[in-house]
């Protein structure tokens, strides 16, 4: 157990540094503009349309680092430093963005697994906390309740790892696209690869740090079997 606090500990700080490099690379690349003067909206729309994708709407998202895809209504939503900055880390951030909307438009499998999940995901986060907390309790009258709620943490452990390649594709969709399409060049392409290989690490923390737990009540489950 002593070393499953360890282990969880070292990966909370370990998220953090990189939460905190995350803020200081977007910050010091947001300062860098664009010589074509393209706001992120504008980077977004070019990337849709040059993919042959047009039904898809770019949009304002209020917050800071809050962008995101929307495959449900087919929104690409841009926070609000990303949506009106002509700075190169906006660029990167809106064409990562878009990157999965073209995964979306093609069928990109991963995606479809994630989205697939979404559901079952939604469910386990809502009970997940609750399901375990009275298996702790209970693990000496009914010990099969922490292993439903093993279970259902498992769900969300998976769906961590799923989002790895999904979000590792759509990086590297952007760079490619940035790249070919004159967005960033020598000067600043490296820029934004590095701010988005930093945005990658926070899939890479969260998804290490959720097997970690799962592990951790594991752990418990099996250490109030043998007592």
């Amino acid at each position: 157990m002593f070393i499953g606090w360890i282990l969880l500990i070292v990966i909370g700080v370990g998220g953090m540094i990189v939460s905190q490099v995350l803020k200081s690379k977007f910050e010091k690349y947001s300062r860098v503009p664009l010589d074509s003067g393209m706001t992120g909206r504008d980077v977004a729309l070019k990337m849709l349309h040059d993919n042959n994708i047009y039904d898809v709407k770019v949009t304002s998202t209020p917050g800071m680092l809050t962008d995101h895809y929307n495959p449900a209504n087919k929104t690409v939503n841009l926070s609000e430093g990303v949506f009106s900055s002509n700075s190169v880390a906006a660029a990167a951030v809106a064409a990562h963005e878009c990157g999965h909307a073209v995964q979306h438009a093609y069928a990109y499998g991963p995606l479809k697994m994630r989205s697939a999940l979404v559901p079952v995901v939604s469910f386990a986060s809502k009970w997940v906390m609750w399901v375990l907390l009275a298996g702790i309790f209970m693990i000496q009258t009914f010990p099969a309740l922490i292993w439903i709620g093993i279970a259902l943490f498992a769900m969300t452990t998976i769906f961590s790892f799923v989002t790895l390649p999904v979000e590792v594709n759509a990086t590297s969709r952007a760079l490619v696209w940035l790249n070919t399409a004159g967005i960033t060049n020598v000067s600043n392409h490296d820029m934004a690869k590095d701010a988005l290989k930093w945005a990658a690490y926070t899939y890479v923390i969260a998804a290490i740090g959720s097997l970690a737990t799962l592990i951790y009540y594991v752990m418990i489950a099996l250490s109030g079997r043998r007592d």
